[in-house]
């Protein structure tokens, strides 16, 4: 099956009112129904890169396109049917008085008929188990709850795209995985899934592809496997990958990156490393 571009990036600069040169010529294409993670420190230009695909920022100089659309001369509100952007902070998103009605906003902004409106924010809430906080406020609901909301009303849109801007953030384990699972599910619908995350261990668990950005600059861009296994320059840029992997790779396995327990357990019992050699303070 031939690849579609969805966005598309060539030779990127970025440079804020102040004279910070945030990205420094990136060009990248992501395509439909990729699983793709955008990692690096703080400052790295993940964030401000992803923010041009929905057009909340414009290139100084180069290009992005959207569905083959030149983002410097597309609104945002249009963008928005293309990209669905969730904040780091739901509350960034939340403004009416209650789950439903923060559902339905979009739909009707955009012209929804009032009937497929309402069929489609009775769905969304039933698929997110919102149904007991129908009538509740925004801000009356807790963190992980909104977090859910906010991935609702860019569901309501029903975007080809989603962003999620450090996803897990300030959530409990389950809340995390609550969240993940969700992401999980638009990707085998095949939705397009990008994210951004400093947690290494999502990344190895969840996507499929990586792009590691440092200094404004896509420095390392493909699978897990790969840009784990390349731990010299990840180390270079003070990424660390799962404690797994490194662990596999301490003991001796040098031909591809071991990204969870399983795959570990797998590798041991293959015969890479013979049961005679763990011997006892080994690890």
């Amino acid at each position: 099956m031939a690849e579609k571009p969805v966005i598309v990036c060539e030779d990127l600069w970025h440079v804020y009112p102040n004279g910070v040169e945030a990205l420094r010529g990136v060009s990248l294409t992501v395509n439909e129904g990729e699983y793709v993670a955008f990692v690096g420190q703080n400052g790295s230009g993940k964030t401000t890169l992803v923010k041009h695909f929905n057009g909340l920022l414009k290139p100084t100089r180069g290009t992005v396109k959207v569905g083959g659309k030149d983002t410097k001369e597309v609104k945002v509100s249009a963008l928005s049917r293309t990209v669905g952007y969730v904040f780091q902070n739901p509350d960034d998103m939340l403004f009416c008085s209650s789950v439903e009605e923060e559902i339905a906003f979009g739909p009707k902004m955009v012209g929804y008929p009032e009937d497929e409106t309402k069929q489609k924010v009775d769905q969304i809430i039933t698929d997110l188990g919102l149904e007991p906080l129908r009538d509740a406020h925004p801000f009356a609901l807790s963190l992980g709850d909104r977090q859910r909301l906010a991935v609702a009303c860019v569901l309501s849109l029903d975007p080809e795209l989603f962003v999620f801007d450090e996803p897990t953030t300030g959530q409990d384990y389950f809340g995390g995985e609550s969240i993940m699972k969700l992401i999980d599910q638009l990707y085998v619908k095949g939705k397009t899934i990008i994210i951004i995350t400093h947690d290494m261990n999502l990344v190895a668990e969840h996507a499929k592809r990586v792009v590691v950005m440092s200094k404004g600059q896509a420095v390392l861009d493909g699978t897990p496997e790969r840009v784990y296994s390349n731990t010299s320059e990840l180390t270079k840029l003070s990424l660390r990958p799962p404690q797994v992997t490194v662990l596999a790779q301490w003991l001796g396995c040098k031909d591809r990156a071991i990204l969870s327990v399983s795959q570990m357990c797998d590798w041991l019992q293959s015969g890479y490393l013979p049961a005679n050699e763990l011997k006892e303070g080994t690890l």
